[in-house]
């Protein structure tokens, strides 16, 4: 079974292949999954399960923002929970303002499935590059 990390990093390469199916495949069926407070995408917060992330995340990311990439760019690892620190790129379609935000997501794994997800991000920025 892959470890934490190797799980959590999957999700980063699948995602990052435009790989949702796999990205999906990888939390669990009951994953709560968190969004930056006052984010572009926090009102569905917290979004249960595999379902509620694909139409209510990764969905409005791929349809809204250009490049679109999430980049870890370090680990910290502690029994089941991984955290993870990286940057967000992309362009936004509609406004063509341009995202360069970082980021720290809390994951935690359980028996090779995401359980939990919890973003932090500079949402002035989001909000910014949304229009909003």
């Amino acid at each position: 079974m892959a470890t934490p990390k190797e799980t959590v990093q999957a999700l980063y390469d699948a995602f990052g292949r435009g790989d949702a199916e796999t990205a999906l495949g990888l939390l669990h069926g009951s994953v709560n999954w968190n969004e930056a407070e006052n984010g572009p995408l926090a009102g569905g917060n917290p979004y249960i399960g595999p379902q509620a992330v694909g139409g209510g995340i990764f969905a409005p990311l791929a349809r809204d923002l250009a490049d679109f990439q999430v980049t870890p760019q370090e680990f910290v690892t502690e029994d089941g929970n991984v955290v993870a620190f990286g940057r967000y790129t992309g362009t936004h379609r509609e406004t063509g303002h341009a995202l360069d935000a970082q980021f720290v997501h809390r994951w935690t794994v359980k028996d090779g499935k995401i359980t939990a997800f919890q973003q932090y991000t500079d949402t002035a920025q989001w909000t910014r590059v949304y229009g909003s």
